[in-house]
């Protein structure tokens, strides 16, 4: 009888042994999948923000000619505004748009041919 004991105990050792491998087997596959699965997000994450960033990259360079450009305006505007306040430009204004002369000078007409 404790042969029959011994080769019970024995048998149900290794079964509890049987039964740790698989449990341990599929908690390898289970930590394996996971992590598989965390990988395939991260990966997609990673593309995301890698596209967001060419875009944000472009964008910045659409920004900075823009910036460039406008700066460049300003300082035309900045001349302009200088010029403005000439003598020069006063006078030529007044000629042009008013028809003003100096005194000591003479104004010379084409005449007009009626045909």
């Amino acid at each position: 009888m404790e042969k029959r004991s011994e080769a019970r105990r024995a048998g149900a050792q290794r079964t509890r042994m049987r039964r740790k491998r698989r449990q341990n087997k599929s908690a390898v596959l289970c930590i394996a999948l996971i992590s598989l699965m965390l990988l395939g997000v991260m990966s997609v994450q990673i593309l995301s923000l890698y596209g967001r960033k060419q875009s944000y990259q472009v964008k910045e360079q659409e920004l900075q000619t823009q910036l460039e450009s406008e700066q460049q305006r300003q300082a035309e505007l900045e001349e302009y505004e200088d010029y403005v306040t000439t003598e020069e430009y006063i006078e030529q204004t007044a000629k042009t748009k008013l028809g003003l002369v100096n005194p000591n000078e003479i104004i010379f007409k084409e005449k007009e041919d009626k045909d």
